[in-house]
């Protein structure tokens, strides 16, 4: 059985979280049991997510354990296998976690699923055709469902769920309109993405700044927000959001270092009639085939063309994560392993 490089959960974040957080250790891979598979790992998925994990707080998901393998999407194939609906070859995407091998028992339901690599590619079974697109697909399908003609608004609009977002947007005749960190990503999301307008967030030092963009871009409103980031941003929408609009609550990386992210005009809720929403993508696996049909089906005919951020080797997946959560990455973070 081949050595293992892993990554652990070394100690809890004081704040901001470091590199020091984290530590890389080298293990021996233990020998199959009956209805196991040893998974090879190619690539691992870096999510906002894994930040919240890292507290030892209160949270819709348990901690990360300390000298724990970190939690993370992976996609690989099978190497070996004890399990009769595995064979090797096999490609596979499941929840591997911060290491180049997993063992599974792949007789648990979800724990590990194979993937068409035919029309796909592999990696992108960890962003758009994975949990990042079925989160777009979710928040706007069946919490924000916008009719045509409505406009939806994304932040973080070209991360993972911000690509996905806008195609699915734009196939159900919405205006789509991201907002994003910079001139190249804005760029991005209107020239490849296909949304109708993007708004770079760094250009606004506060909400009435951004509100009045958001003004220019959405004429007539907006009826349906994707929450990732919270702070400003969401005050700022607060301001343009039309009555009986919908948020889907999605992330808030812009408290995920601990302090608190009090709203300036939480009365806007009730003036507007608002409905706010929270979801955990996990908690609805029934409507995961629904939503990677169409997503599949996006990214094969090319009206879903996500970027991909790929950092080299089990290694540097702390800096790259550390890096993601500052906005560096361009579309979905990766790790190549």
């Amino acid at each position: 059985m081949p050595a293992n490089q892993q990554i652990l959960l070394d100690n809890r974040p004081q704040g901001e979280a470091t590199v020091d957080n984290f530590k890389l250790v080298t293990t021996d891979t233990p020998a199959l049991s009956d209805g196991q598979v040893l998974v090879k790992h190619h690539f691992l998925s870096l999510d906002p997510y894994m930040r919240g994990r890292m507290n030892d707080s209160k949270s819709y998901a348990a901690s990360q354990g300390l000298g724990e393998v970190m939690i993370g999407g992976t996609v690989g194939e099978v190497v070996e296998s004890k399990h009769p609906k595995f064979a090797v070859g096999d490609k596979v995407v499941g929840m591997g976690g911060w290491q180049q091998y997993s063992v599974v028992d792949a007789s648990q339901p979800g724990a590990l699923r194979k993937v068409d690599t035919t029309h796909v590619p592999l990696s992108h079974y960890l962003g758009a055709v994975g949990m990042p697109g079925v989160t777009a697909w979710y928040g706007l399908v069946k919490i924000i469902n916008p009719k045509a003609g409505e406009t939806v608004v994304i932040s973080a609009a070209t991360g993972a769920v911000g690509s996905a977002f806008g195609a699915l947007a734009k196939a159900r005749g919405c205006r789509a309109v991201g907002i994003a960190g910079g001139p190249e990503k804005c760029k991005y999301a209107v020239e490849e993405l296909g949304f109708d307008a993007c708004i770079d967030y760094k250009q606004h030092k506060d909400m009435y700044s951004l509100a009045k963009a958001l003004k220019e871009h959405c004429p007539n409103g907006i009826d349906g927000y994707f929450e990732n980031v919270g702070g400003m941003i969401l005050d700022a929408v607060l301001l343009r959001m039309n009555a009986f609009g919908r948020i889907a609550v999605c992330g808030m990386i812009a408290g995920y270092d601990g302090a608190p992210l009090p709203l300036t005009n939480p009365a806007l809720i009730l003036v507007n009639r608002l409905k706010i929403e929270g979801f955990i993508v996990s908690e609805h696996m029934e409507v995961w085939p629904e939503a990677l049909t169409e997503l599949g089906t996006l990214v094969a005919t090319g009206k879903l063309r996500p970027r991909e951020t790929i950092a080299e080797g089990i290694a540097s997946a702390p800096e790259a994560f550390l890096g993601l959560l500052k906005g560096k990455n361009f579309g979905k973070q990766l790790v190549r392993l």
